[in-house]
């Protein structure tokens, strides 16, 4: 009997054939400087931990719109994501907005507190990104 032939995946064509079936897709939002906070913070952290992040994050992009308990809107067009991470210990959000099609993820943070600050930020990152493509902030 002969051995199956090892299959190469081609991650071009991957993305291809996986991108028509998402409802939105994830985006990193990206300072004038070119630094992406958000992928910054998801590469520091463990690779469980990043995993589960990420497969929140595409529920959303192929269920969207999801409600609770995996997302929630926060009004001024900003959502969150909210992930479980170290074994059930800590709870992460990851905020961000719809874009046209693109969900832009623009802030993310380990626990609740701070939260006011994490929304402004976040906000500020949407401002951002809006006024350098030129787009008014009451816009989505």
């Amino acid at each position: 009997m002969k051995p199956k032939a090892a299959v190469a995946i081609d991650m071009a064509n991957l993305i291809r054939y996986i991108s028509p079936m998402k409802r939105i897709v994830a985006a990193f939002y990206a300072n004038a400087s070119g630094r992406q906070p958000v992928r910054d913070w998801l590469i520091a952290m463990s690779s469980a931990d990043r995993k589960i992040v990420g497969k929140d994050i595409a529920t959303v992009e192929f269920g969207w719109p999801v409600g609770m308990p995996v997302c929630r809107a926060l009004g001024s067009d900003l959502r969150e994501i909210r992930s479980t991470i170290r074994g059930g210990k800590v709870e992460v959000r990851t905020y961000f907005a719809i874009d046209g099609g693109t969900m832009l993820l623009l802030h993310a943070q380990e626990g609740k507190s701070g939260q006011a600050d994490a929304i402004k930020l976040a906000l500020h990152r949407l401002r951002d990104h809006r006024n350098r493509q030129g787009k008014d902030i009451e816009r989505g």
